[in-house]
């Protein structure tokens, strides 16, 4: 493996999107990420998803990429024993469990520092480890009601939209990966390692821009605006002649006046309606009328190439086959292709940021159920043949 991380071992426990996502992260940039399941069931992702193939999921290999799956019944003294030795030559443990579980388990962060200082645990939950709401039940998408996004988001005129990805969880994920490498800087100096505690609403809320200061200065409050920013003109996405979607971003003065000249209407960049900032956002409604009335005459493939001509920033509005299809993708290798076990080769983002000296990378897809069990307890823990048919027969590993 190759990375950053390629020297830091992992132990993943917990299921679904936020906990697993920062264990995909870390994985990505070359940690060996050793991922706990439970027997028989595992990880819920391996069910999960908006479509199926033959009634298995295709999220799994995304978010299972990368990492060892080893089966542990946690809820039995033998399996939390298998933890405690996993742990003890591990450097991150990442769980998303309600909190209180680990502790039921006899597996509190403090115990399993008490056997490995230098260990870090990276906690991922709905409202944090304290607090009044700690112990509550918390998923991805209360978290994002509780810090702000679901408000914000949709057509004014309607309920509350989501985004269309877990973005509660992804966000939180991305959070608790950066506490975990901030752990492992800050390791460096101390030798010791920490608990880093990421809340799902809370990391919604730390993306929320200036919503809490300006209604605590200017009583103002954020409301769904739709496809536009309100006073911020023009940026929004337009028709065009061939039916696609097209956004464009003209907003600053000059910018503008090069977009007028675009529209063969150079006349506009001046119109005392339109010629600053304020005065566009003031009209915001009749310039987006006018530019889309525009758009609405021309391809999307040359109103691009048109707009790029006068350095107007524009884009189509992708989905899934045009990302497929794109050459800036394909050059910046944006999108890899990785074998998988049942469904062949398959695209799927790839490691994201791009290192010059030590880049990550996807070595392989979401592994089967248990697939890693003999490398890891038989390799990393050194146990017997017989004792591994012990835990078999007794269901602690399965």
């Amino acid at each position: 493996m190759t990375g950053a991380l390629s020297d830091i071992r992992v132990i993943e426990m917990g299921t679904l999107l936020a906990g697993p996502f920062c264990g995909q992260q870390l994985a990505d940039h070359g940690a060996e990420v050793i991922k706990i399941e439970p027997p028989a069931t595992g990880d819920p992702m391996r069910a999960w998803g908006q479509e199926k193939a033959d009634g298995k999921s295709l999220w799994w290999p995304v978010v299972g990429r990368g990492k060892k799956s080893v089966t542990i019944n946690l809820r039995e003294a033998a399996g939390q024993d298998l933890v405690r030795r996993l742990v003890a030559d591990a450097d991150v443990l990442v769980e998303n469990f309600r909190p209180g579980t680990l502790e039921k388990w006899g597996l509190a962060p403090e115990a399993l520092q008490a056997l490995n200082p230098r260990l870090i645990v990276t906690r991922v939950s709905g409202y944090g480890q304290t607090g009044p709401y700690s112990t509550q039940p918390g998923f991805g998408a209360i978290g994002e009601a509780l810090g702000g996004i679901r408000y914000t988001t949709g057509d004014p005129d309607s309920m509350p939209s989501r985004t269309g990805i877990s973005i509660g969880d992804t966000l939180t994920a991305m959070f608790a990966t950066i506490g975990t490498l901030n752990a492992i800087h800050a390791r460096e100096r101390t030798g010791k390692g920490q608990i880093v505690d990421a809340a799902l609403y809370e990391s919604v809320l730390a993306v929320m821009e200036s919503l809490l200061t300006e209604y605590h200065v200017a009583g103002f409050i954020r409301e769904r605006t739709g496809s536009m920013i309100p006073n911020i003109a023009p940026a929004n996405a337009y028709p065009t002649r061939d039916d696609k979607i097209h956004l464009i971003s003209g907003n600053q003065d000059t910018v503008w006046r090069r977009l007028a000249q675009a529209m063969g209407r150079p006349e506009l960049g001046d119109d005392p309606r339109f010629a600053t900032h304020v005065a566009r956002g003031d009209n915001q409604l009749e310039l987006d009328e006018l530019i889309a009335e525009w758009t609405a005459t021309v391809d999307a493939e040359e109103l691009h190439r048109l707009l790029n001509e006068h350095s107007v920033p524009n884009g189509q509005i992708y989905r899934a086959p045009e990302m497929l299809a794109d050459d800036h993708f394909a050059a910046r290798e944006a999108i890899v292709w990785v074998d998988t076990d049942d469904f062949g080769e398959v695209p799927m983002q790839n490691v994201v940021p791009k290192m010059s000296d030590t880049p990550g990378s996807v070595d392989w897809s979401g592994p089967a159920l248990g697939e890693h069990n003999d490398e890891v307890f038989g390799g990393v823990l050194g146990l017997s043949t017989e004792s591994l048919a012990q835990l078999r027969a007794t269901g602690i590993i399965g």
